[in-house]
């Protein structure tokens, strides 16, 4: 079977004022998201990817479209798109933390159910099952070499490495995905590996103080609320 890079889309505006998009309209890059994207585009070079799928959001393809400019078709796929959060979508992380469900969030993910949104259930299942479709379908047509890139958002990402791991869904918060990162898995007819979670290059060394200090939170990557 084939290799996966699952890349988180750039930094918004809404990931560094603490605001849970979630599906809404118009997020975009902001100045740090797109010079990240670049970077990393730069560290992609000269990788034989056989194709690109994205979520259909404004800020995955954006992130797609600069990763890999005019050099892949860029698919769209729904079931990579982001959770849907119901009523919580646009509300600050920082009111999200004191409200009645967050511990549930937090320690038992896999009972969430967005009030008017989705289960954090069924939103584990669909990526999982779509990263997996995709994967053999990439291998049917290109073989078990193949290398091939979806970009996502970082629940989703969280999920898809979580099921690659083995890891139950309750405990997918201990793992981080930030802006623009890389995480790499390895499909096969055995099962799964994870061989890279959440790789930002060389930008972990200068954060790595603050790292000790941050906590999980909804979206995906670390961070204080």
């Amino acid at each position: 079977m084939g290799t996966l890079l699952l890349i988180r889309h750039g930094r918004t505006e809404a990931n560094a004022t603490g605001i849970l998009a979630g599906r809404s309209p118009g997020v975009v890059l902001d100045e740090v998201g797109r010079a990240s994207t670049e970077v990393l585009s730069e560290r992609l070079k000269g990788v034989n990817i056989a194709r690109v799928v994205s979520s259909p959001l404004e800020r995955t393809r954006e992130t797609a479209s600069i990763l890999f400019k005019d050099q892949h078709e860029i698919e769209l796929e729904d079931r990579f798109l982001e959770c849907d959060y119901g009523d919580w979508q646009g509300a600050k992380l920082s009111e999200l933390a004191v409200h009645e469900l967050w511990p549930i969030v937090q320690q038992r993910p896999d009972e969430m159910i967005f009030p008017n949104g989705e289960s954090m259930n069924d939103m584990s299942s669909r990526a999982s099952t779509a990263a997996r479709d995709w994967d053999a379908k990439l291998t049917a047509e290109h073989g078990d070499k193949v290398v091939w890139a979806a970009v996502s958002h970082g629940d989703i990402i969280k999920a898809i490495c979580a099921d690659a791991m083995g890891l139950p869904l309750r405990k997918f918060q201990s793992l981080l995905i930030e802006p623009a990162s890389v995480s790499v898995i390895h499909y096969s007819e055995s099962g799964s590996a994870l061989s890279k979670l959440n790789d930002t290059g060389s930008e972990w060394l200068s954060k790595l103080n603050d790292e000790a200090i941050k906590t999980s939170t909804l979206g995906g990557e670390s961070g204080k609320i």
